[in-house]
């Protein structure tokens, strides 16, 4: 299947099994931009986002030590939610071939494990890595390639998690008049808070064990990069962090105790009562926020576990909230926080569906 995509110049599986993942993405050579520079840029819109990138440092000590608790934590529920949205895709999807889409970089280990439960169920599945930009929209060039090999019928996107919902605001706003695609996109991801996903195994916002590293459980892939000659988005490839890779482990560790599970149920997709009132929750949450914090751009609100994760170790945190500073899934977030010298405040049931969310800094 790999003869179809031959004309695309790639980076091919970056650090995973060559069977696991395409990336569909161009390798690029761009300068690194300093963390405070780059928020300054964006906000005040000289440049976007997905047009610099900051260097990634490899995870320190402590780092290691809490994803390695969030594997002992969480490696058990993530393994039975892979298994049930599994069953779910292979009942929803009829054709002959289901071709798995993921969003570099979050969706990726969940695309991964997500190819392999099928396999075991004796679908024929295949997996690509590309790229989607907010306010830009998927790689069409990517897109139009998986679909001139599979058919849009079998696609089916997959994320790690949603927070506000842009991502699926994303593809709908990209696939928008697009007659090959269902009125609302097939976005699969594990937790989806926001209510926003076509199918999710859960709306609980929870330590994804690989939604707290980057590159490292990733295949040691950057965050995608709008390509200014035009062509497939891209990427850099992170050899620099190749000691610290734990990519192919964690694939191999979740494997393992999916194999080993009990029967599982397939997930269901959300019933309209309940995607109204879970939207409708997040969204009372982040207009509080936004009102108390005096923000117009909701995207310096970043909500749930992850996002908020990401947020302090990518961007220029001003506030983190927490529901409860004692829960073992923000440990980590706690952690960065502190070296970052960030205010971390507890705030209880006021997060609603959310357990974590970070405020990005105004430097405009």
């Amino acid at each position: 299947m790999r003869d179809a995509f031959a004309h695309l110049t790639t980076v091919g599986s970056g650090s995973y099994q060559a069977d696991d993942v395409l990336f569909l993405l161009q390798p690029v050579e761009i300068e690194v931009t300093d963390v405070h520079e780059k928020e300054r840029l964006i906000q005040t819109k000289q440049k976007h986002y997905s047009e610099m990138i900051s260097q990634e440092s490899a995870p320190t000590e402590v780092h290691k030590e809490l994803y390695q608790r969030a594997m002992q934590q969480n490696a058990g529920r993530m393994a039975s939610d892979v298994q049930s949205l599994a069953l779910a895709l292979a009942q929803a999807c009829k054709g002959p071939s289901i071709a798995l889409v993921s969003f570099v970089r979050a969706g990726l280990p969940l695309g991964v494990l997500l190819r392999r439960a099928l396999l075991d169920l004796g679908r024929d599945a295949h997996h690509y890595g590309i790229s989607i930009v907010r306010d830009r929209g998927i790689d069409k060039v990517a897109l139009e390639a998986v679909i001139a090999a599979h058919g849009a019928e079998n696609i089916v996107f997959v994320d790690g998690w949603t927070g506000k919902g842009a991502i699926s605001g994303e593809i709908q706003r990209s696939l928008n008049g697009d007659a090959r695609f269902p009125e609302q996109p097939r976005l699969v991801v594990l937790a989806d808070p926001c209510g926003r996903a076509w199918l999710a195994a859960s709306a609980e916002d929870w330590v994804i064990p690989s939604g707290i590293l980057g590159a490292t459980v990733s295949g040691l892939v950057s965050r995608s990069i709008w390509p200014a000659e035009g062509g497939l988005h891209g990427c850099v490839v992170y050899d620099h962090l190749n000691e610290h890779d734990v990519t192919r482990d964690f694939v191999n560790q979740i494997e393992a105790v999916r194999r080993a599970l009990p029967a599982v149920a397939p997930a269901s997709a959300w019933t309209q009562a309940q995607r109204t009132e879970l939207q409708s929750a997040a969204l009372d949450v982040i207009d509080v926020i936004a009102k108390r914090f005096g923000i117009t751009n909701l995207n310096r609100v970043k909500p749930g576990i992850a996002e908020a994760t990401r947020a302090v170790l990518r961007r220029v945190p001003d506030h983190v909230l927490v529901r409860d500073r004692s829960d073992p899934d923000v440990q980590l977030l706690m952690h960065l926080t502190e070296r970052a010298g960030v205010t971390v405040e507890e705030v209880g049931a006021a997060l609603g569906p959310y357990r974590a969310v970070t405020v990005i800094r105004s430097l405009s």
